[in-house]
């Protein structure tokens, strides 16, 4: 009777070790599906994070041979395109090329702009920049639509903008040494657009 009371007590003791091996197993088994999906979505974290920055690099790598091509001047990459276009196709263009018309922001700018387009077009060209008086007559915005601040019209002979609702779009002349004037928007004009450089 004793005998079978051991063997009973034995069977009882491998049965729970058992159990408990099988148990742990499993919980082993569940945490390292827990860290394995852990780990998984980490690294597909890091993975997007090295696109995002491949990414970057290509834009930065694009606007160096936009620089190479053009001019670099003030965090801005200008350039140019010689064949003449309507205010909104030119604006088009810059746009699908990842910038908008040139804008100059202040008296530097506009001179480096002025220098460019008199090497890169010609010392007799007119081209379009980016500002406009569409949306309402006499305010002057650029393209995001922000209320200009620099303004460097030609007012000694003509007494720029003069033209009212029928003249729109701002241009740069080289003739009148980086003066602007406004014009009907229709009017085929070269253009520059600009890149910012981040």
């Amino acid at each position: 009777m004793a005998f079978k009371g051991v063997c009973l007590f034995l069977c009882v003791f491998c049965f729970v070790q058992i159990t408990f091996q099988q148990n742990g197993k499993k919980q082993r088994q569940s945490s390292k599906e827990v860290v394995s999906m852990k780990m998984f979505e980490e690294l597909k974290k890091e993975i997007q994070n090295i696109r995002e920055e491949l990414d970057l690099l290509k834009e930065q790598q694009s606007l160096q041979t936009l620089c190479l091509k053009g001019m670099k001047t003030h965090n801005k990459c200008l350039l140019s395109f010689s064949e003449p276009k309507m205010y909104h196709q030119a604006s088009d263009v810059c746009i699908a090329q990842g910038g908008t018309l040139s804008t100059p922001d202040n008296g530097d700018e506009n001179d480096d702009l002025y220098d460019y387009v008199r090497k890169s077009i010609g010392p007799n060209a007119e081209i379009w920049i980016g500002i406009n008086d569409m949306a309402t007559e006499g305010n002057w915005v650029d393209m995001t639509g922000t209320r200009i601040t620099f303004k460097h019209w030609e007012t000694e002979i003509t007494k720029q903008p003069d033209g009212g609702k029928q003249e729109n779009c701002a241009s740069l002349s080289t003739i009148a040494i980086g003066k602007w004037s406004d014009k009907n928007c229709k009017v085929e004009l070269p253009f520059v657009c600009q890149f910012t450089i981040v």
